[in-house]
């Protein structure tokens, strides 16, 4: 198995609640067990800074897949749910995108979604969604923040960062966030 340049060492958080996103990224990028980067930006605002998409993943898979959700995007007018189950049947039927090894998270004031490589399109209950190896630790200290404090989504997104980065040794404390 070769090795990669690659985003598997991200940690994205997504929090969505009251008609307002944050979205956050940590911003290490490994080549196996080597960091090479740490200041890495793997959120990105599209349609005029309607849309934010945060990516973990492989580097150049990663990249094509923005583009190609972007394209997705203007075709369906920046309807984003219709963007995602387009890019999501593209990526399970078109034989360029099979092997493509990423993970988008996007959203906009009324929608969050995951999409993957196997074609899942989920968006979910609680407005919350992490990916990459520190996801699931961003996402669990989310849910927690959401559910027993006042903190708006941004303040939930750093301090679920923050946890992520305790833990996972895939995480930096480098971080973005960006707010719709």
């Amino acid at each position: 198995m070769s090795e990669h340049i690659s985003f598997h060492g991200t940690t994205i958080i997504a929090v969505r609640q009251n008609g307002k996103l944050a979205m956050g990224g940590d911003g290490q990028v490994t080549h196996g067990a080597i960091v090479l980067k740490a200041t890495a930006q793997k959120i990105r605002k599209m349609r005029g800074g309607q849309v934010l998409c945060g990516f973990a993943g492989s580097t150049a898979d990663a990249f094509s897949l923005l583009e190609r959700f972007e394209a997705k995007l203007d075709q369906n007018k920046g309807n984003l749910k219709r963007a995602g189950v387009e890019l999501a049947k593209d990526w399970r039927t078109e034989r360029s995108m099979r092997r493509l090894e990423a993970m988008l998270v996007c959203g906009d004031k009324d929608s969050l979604i995951l999409l993957t490589g196997q074609g899942d399109v989920v968006e979910p209950d609680d407005g919350i969604i992490g990916i990459g190896s520190g996801g699931a630790y961003a996402q669990a200290a989310a849910r927690a923040l959401s559910k027993h404090s006042p903190l708006t989504p941004r303040q939930i997104v750093e301090e679920s960062l923050k946890e992520a980065a305790a833990l996972c040794i895939y995480t930096n404390s480098n971080v973005t966030i960006e707010e719709l």
